[in-house]
């Protein structure tokens, strides 16, 4: 045997031996815990056969606490690029098998040179994340490689695709790495995120809480909004990281991919010139309008179980990617507050980062009042919205479907926040606010004094909605382009779309805004 041949067989058997992680016994652990292997999951996640793997035979350098004599290949991570419907991403997968996916300093840098690539190359980056956090016998070295990566986070933040898949344990400071990144994924029942753990919580506040109570996908998916999407299997989460991959570009410098459209664009929809009902204070399901403009009614919701009091999502028309975002008034009457503020704001300055033209479905009531918004800043989370609406430059339509009242209509995407398109259906209103309320500011002395103050109240309320229970007095100003029939709904904004192709429209040179955070 040659000396050449005993190398190439040695490379062979290190290779085996990195691909086992932390052995046999432990990824049959995994396995009992219904949960995949890093590779396992990268292999599900990526085009068959595309995966290139980088730093297979980095190893820790610790020698605390005897950790000289525990070493694996690869350290806890696997890293690389692939493919995803033949478009070039670069992935990193935790390992539990191997110190519980604990974060060293090595570990960090691996993370940290794929992410380096994914800049360099344009492409999205990422990140399974299944983790007992950082690897305590590194000390500082573990944190500083914590905060290498959220530096990274931060710089790529805007510039690529940034996606975390939550698919174990995510806890203390390691949490922060998905909380930057623009979508995170948990799988329901195997994931959890949180900052500290019940034993803390326990211990400082005596409060007794299981770590599904705590941290669970499904009270990250409808109570905080840290997580975007939730999966009931790993192989579900997988494919739903591909599908949205999608519609989103590359990188902030090009466009998404168009696909190929075999639904109509001049496609008519009935149905919408009979759903808004005739009663003001009857509610009806915004999903139906969006199924009927988009191309084929396939919709990608983003935080469908959080603020459902607003709808935001991804589309195509006419085989292109589009946000949608849209009041519901099947919750709570379609008003904004602050979670709905904030998932809005967030996903419109996603969409605008990233070159994704945003179709705005306007049903709002008004702002949600009480002592428990105004105590909870929803004036700050409103201005958000509204601060995000009037910062992006991408094209922006919007179509005024029923109530724009007030504050709500301004945030909303109205004319002056530079949107580009405004259209409304026959049955809009926009005013400052509703008629009942805008009668007793106006005559409350006359209703007060009259004989019959309900009668004269009716009587105003009726004069008050012949002039803004319609969307002419908007359009003699031309803060509407157009009233249009809701069937050519899809139609008309298609068109729009198609005419704002080519829009430039910058901001004033300054190094960034103030959002109101």
């Amino acid at each position: 045997m040659s000396k050449q041949f005993e190398k190439i067989k040695q490379l062979v058997e290190l290779r085996a031996k990195a691909r086992l992680g932390g052995g046999e016994k432990a990824i049959d652990k995994q396995h009992e815990r219904g949960k995949y292997t890093a590779r396992e999951r990268i292999e599900m996640l990526l085009d068959k056969g595309s995966f290139e793997e980088t730093d297979m035979f980095v190893t820790h350098r610790c020698t605390n606490f005897g950790q000289e004599k525990k070493s694996f290949l690869g350290d806890g991570i696997v890293t690389g690029c692939g493919t995803i419907d033949g478009r070039l991403v670069y992935v990193f997968a935790q390992d539990f098998t191997v110190f519980g996916g604990s974060l060293s300093e090595t570990m960090a840098q691996k993370i940290c040179k794929i992410m380096d690539m994914a800049m360099k190359m344009g492409a999205p980056v990422i990140g399974i994340n299944d983790s007992g956090g950082a690897r305590i016998q590194e000390g500082i070295n573990s944190l500083a490689g914590f905060a290498e990566i959220f530096e990274r986070n931060i710089l790529a933040s805007g510039v690529i695709p940034q996606i975390s898949g939550i698919f174990g344990p995510c806890a203390g400071g390691a949490v922060y790495s998905p909380a930057l990144t623009d979508f995170t994924l948990m799988t329901e029942g195997t994931s959890y995120m949180f900052l500290t753990g019940p034993k803390v919580v326990k211990t400082v506040l005596g409060e007794q809480v299981t770590q599904e109570e705590l941290g669970g996908a499904s009270v990250h998916a409808s109570k905080s909004g840290v997580t975007h999407f939730t999966a009931a299997t790993e192989e579900e989460g997988m494919q739903l990281i591909r599908k949205l991959l999608s519609y989103i570009p590359q990188n902030n410098m090009e466009t998404t991919p168009v696909q190929p459209c075999d639904d109509p664009i001049n496609r008519k929809s009935d149905l919408l010139n009979e759903i808004i009902p005739d009663n003001p204070n009857q509610a009806y399901d915004m999903y139906q309008v969006i199924g009927e403009i988009v191309d084929n009614g396939e919709f990608l919701e983003v935080h469908r179980d959080y603020a459902q009091n607003i709808i935001v999502g991804f589309a195509r028309m006419n085989g292109k990617s589009v946000g949608i975002v849209a009041n519901q008034p099947c919750r709570y009457a379609g008003v904004l507050d602050c979670n709905a503020s904030r998932k809005g704001a967030r996903f419109v300055r996603f969409c605008d980062a990233f070159n994704i033209p945003l179709v705005t479905l306007v049903d709002v009531p008004g702002f949600l009042p009480g002592t428990a918004q105004e105590y909870n800043a929803v004036i700050l989370h409103g201005a958000k919205l509204l601060y995000a609406y009037g910062e992006a430059t991408v094209p922006k339509v919007t179509v005024t479907l029923r109530k724009s009242y007030g504050g709500s209509h301004i945030v909303m995407a109205c004319k002056q926040l530079r949107a580009d398109i405004n259209y409304a259906w026959p049955s809009a209103e926009i005013a400052v606010m509703g008629a009942a309320g805008a009668a007793e500011v106006l005559y409350a002395k006359e209703i007060k004094a009259a004989e019959d103050p309900r009668a004269l109240q009716a009587e105003k309320e009726a004069e008050y909605n012949n002039l803004f229970a319609n969307p002419y007095q908007a359009a003699k100003y031309g803060y509407i382009d157009d009233v249009i029939e809701p069937r050519n709904t899809r139609f008309r904004v298609i068109r729009a779309l198609a005419q704002l192709e080519s829009k430039r429209q910058g901001l004033p040179q300054k190094k960034h805004g103030n959002i109101p955070l």
